[in-house]
């Protein structure tokens, strides 16, 4: 999560949402490495449509890198943060996927004690780094924030007990494929809510991702 939210610093929302979309690659790989998982020929091509997909819209023309390199931005970087956040969503779905198999564990009980560590890890990066200080001096100087924030929160445990509850039943290829879906409509929110253009090419590459993920789908339910 860290990394996927600073990568928001160099690169666009609509390309951090698609980036993200490509989570049921890093979680497809590490299930066959860490869970010894199996999956059918299907599930790699539509895995590698998606790829396509996410590769056609991050890819910057060289005279759009040339201009950002001129300007004194970090190319590249957004894009690797990205690529950091994928390969830790792939670890954990993939010790997810083994847990499951081997302790039969149950939603709540991988929720608690994943939230838990993750705040106990938050807590020492947001002292470790001073951001506490910067954070509070924000919440001084927009006070209407909170509220918002109590919010996020809600929503965010609230959405947290169908993600694990999938988990739990389904497995975290299908969880990630799921919480991806709805990336879709977080793209177009972005675009036509808050202004973000796409052009020809990445509203195709956009096409081609939830192609994929719609063709994985299918199968499974005939």
């Amino acid at each position: 999560m860290l990394s996927s939210n600073y990568a928001l610093e160099f690169v666009s929302y609509p390309m951090q949402v698609l980036g993200k979309s490509a989570k049921p690659v890093p979680v497809m790989l590490f299930g066959v490495l860490i869970a010894r998982r199996r999956y059918p020929l299907r599930k790699y091509l539509y895995v590698f449509l998606i790829v396509i997909g996410v590769v056609l819209f991050m890819y910057k023309e060289p005279k759009e890198t040339e201009k950002a390199a001129e300007e004194g931005a970090m190319v590249g970087i957004g894009e690797f943060l990205l690529f950091v956040s994928l390969a830790f969503d792939g670890l954990t779905g993939g010790l997810q996927d083994s847990i499951r198999a081997k302790h039969k564990v149950q939603a709540y009980h991988m929720m608690f004690s994943m939230n838990l560590w993750s705040c106990l890890w938050s807590f020492i990066g947001i002292i470790s780094t001073g951001e506490i200080f910067s954070f509070l001096n924000f919440l001084q100087t927009y006070p209407n924030s909170i509220s918002n924030i109590l919010l996020l929160g809600l929503t965010g445990a609230i959405g947290q007990n169908f993600i694990f509850l999938t988990i739990e039943w389904f497995g975290p290829l299908t969880c990630s494929i799921v919480t991806t879906t709805r990336k879709f409509f977080t793209i177009l929110c972005s675009v036509f809510i808050f202004g973000n253009v796409l052009t020809t090419r990445q509203i195709i590459a956009t096409i081609l991702v939830f192609l994929g993920l719609v063709l994985e789908q299918i199968p499974s339910r005939t």
